[in-house]
């Protein structure tokens, strides 16, 4: 549905080290020349576990973008920046938060595992709990496709997944949406109309995953829709309502874990 874009962050708690760079900057070195590449430090993130400490996050922040372009990572080829410099990933966050079920989040294994490596902190707050919504607050904001995560962080892609999903459904509805995606069909042109059409029917008659897929690289072939007409026909395909927010996926590390900055795994990267 849009163009394929890495989102992948550091929480920066702490001085870099080899592992990073072996198991996170390596990689990203190579994608930046891949892909669209979001790059950003992840200091809201840090507060979660270090909101008693702030000043640890405020030393560390400078001094990672700077061994990011030491390491390579160069601006002209991804995007760098600070997360809490965009408030958009804040109110995103908020939103979401007042639809997202709350046994969601509890039930994110590596939320307990988090709390028992980190005992001396108290974890006992919202922000710790709410972690992985703000992450998927993160990459949906974007629109990012491909998040970089090792074998270990994959059930936060899958939860992200969840979040959009759930997302489509209750906001995507809109009165008359069966009028006007068919208006939407009509801009397609004689032919491409029909096709979509043959392979809307084939997708939801017959389960063909091969017709959504054809019918989906056939609205992005379409560059006369706009933003709005092409969401609802991307939803129109699948039976819902408008396609809002794209489904990102995992994009697997070599490293099955990927190194935190505080000697833990981190949730991004």
């Amino acid at each position: 549905m849009f163009d394929d874009r890495v989102l992948s962050g550091m929480r920066p708690t702490g001085a870099l080290h080899l592992g990073h760079y072996n198991g996170v900057l390596e990689n990203w070195l190579k994608l930046q020349h891949e892909y669209q590449c979001l790059f950003f430090v992840a200091d809201w993130h840090a507060l979660t576990t270090h909101y008693d400490s702030p000043e640890v996050i405020e030393d560390n922040v400078w001094d990672m973008l700077i061994d990011w372009l030491a390491a390579g990572v160069d601006p002209s080829q991804a995007t760098l920046f600070i997360q809490s410099k965009v408030p958009e990933h804040a109110e995103l966050h908020l939103l979401m938060s007042m639809m997202t079920p709350l046994g969601w989040l509890e039930r994110v294994p590596t939320y307990k595992d988090q709390q028992e490596k980190l005992s001396e902190k108290d974890l006992s707050t919202y922000g710790f709990l709410g972690y992985p919504l703000l992450q998927s607050a993160d990459i949906l904001i974007y629109r990012a496709n491909l998040v970089p995560v090792g074998e270990d962080q994959v059930a936060h892609i899958e939860f992200t997944r969840e979040i959009a999903r759930r997302f489509n459904h209750i906001y995507g509805k809109e009165p008359g949406f069966e009028a006007k995606a068919e208006s939407a069909v009509k801009q397609l042109g004689s032919k491409r109309a029909k096709l979509y059409r043959d392979l809307k029917n084939r997708y939801q008659e017959q389960g063909d995953d091969s017709a959504l897929d054809s019918a989906r690289a056939l609205l992005e072939e379409a560059a006369n829709l706009s933003l709005g007409d092409r969401e609802r026909l991307f939803g129109y395909l699948e039976g819902g309502g408008k396609m809002i927010l794209s489904e990102p996926q995992a994009l697997l590390t070599a490293a099955s874990k990927m190194p935190g900055l505080d000697g833990q795994k981190m949730s991004k990267s």
